[in-house]
């Protein structure tokens, strides 16, 4: 049987270099695919302009204030609304993981909820909670935390049940399994949670703005798409995405720092 070349073998790690330059080459095959596009009569440029159009509207955008206003008030919105979510949803789900009882009683109840389509609550929210910053929290909350309880339950039901008989045998009490072995043996895995729920928070901004919103990186997208202004729309969304993505490798380097026993251990 030939073996696989060494860029390909299933699992095995590469150097970081090769990795970083391999990722550089994946954003460069993505702008020629949008360049060659643009360039042919495929898509029409009021809807696909060039990237060196994109580009020169970046650098007017990047030039006036009100992107980073945008940019700044986005921001708190998204991790006002992730952080209650994380607050709530983690002790829930440890409670859901550890017992079954808590489990029997809100995991189906979760599980039907999170199927719920987020915008259809706006107008629920608006009644409820009026059209201010508080209305917006509670979309991101909700978009994020379902997911969230959900998946730290399972993260602490991947804990082996071994490691609890052992606790219980060198006599700690309940208290202590849960916050010294379940807990902490569950980190990893719940700040790996974390960072995903953290990007769907941002994906929940646009619907977020659209409750009476007069500013915000999804707003500002709404209102240039009124007026098929798609350069500043594709400005915007490339924004979105460099966000996301600093986001997702602060989240990865802080859970290499913080769980290096994780790392090894895989």
């Amino acid at each position: 049987m030939n073996q696989p070349s060494l860029t390909l073998q299933l699992r095995r790690n590469i150097p970081t270099r090769r990795y970083r330059v391999l990722a550089v080459v994946g954003f460069a095959l993505c702008l020629a695919v949008w360049g060659l596009i643009s360039a042919s009569a495929i898509v029409d440029p009021v809807f696909l302009p060039s990237p060196v159009t994109v580009a020169h509207t970046m650098t007017e955008i990047f030039s006036d204030q009100t992107i980073w206003s945008d940019l700044w008030v986005s921001f708190v919105r998204v991790t006002i609304g992730f952080l209650l979510s994380a607050v709530v949803a983690l002790p829930m789900g440890i409670l859901i993981g550890s017992f079954k009882p808590i489990e029997a009683i809100l995991q189906p109840v979760t599980e039907f909820v999170r199927y719920v389509p987020v915008p259809a609550l706006i107008p629920i929210l608006m009644v409820t909670l009026g059209i201010g910053e508080e209305s917006k929290w509670a979309l991101i909350f909700i978009g994020t935390y379902f997911q969230l309880v959900l998946m730290v339950a399972d993260e602490v039901r991947r804990v082996p049940y071994e490691l609890l008989q052992v606790a219980q045998t060198l006599g700690a009490k309940r208290g202590e399994i849960i916050s010294r072995v379940l807990w902490r043996s569950a980190m990893p895995g719940i700040f790996d949670a974390l960072r995903l729920c953290n990007g769907w928070a941002w994906t929940y901004l646009i619907v977020a703005e659209l409750v009476a919103a007069n500013e915000g990186l999804g707003f500002r997208i709404l209102k240039f798409s009124r007026f098929l202004q798609t350069p500043k729309i594709w400005v915007y969304l490339i924004l979105l995405g460099a966000i996301g993505l600093l986001l997702d490798l602060l989240f990865r380097a802080l859970n290499r720092r913080l769980f290096k026993w994780a790392e090894s251990g895989k």
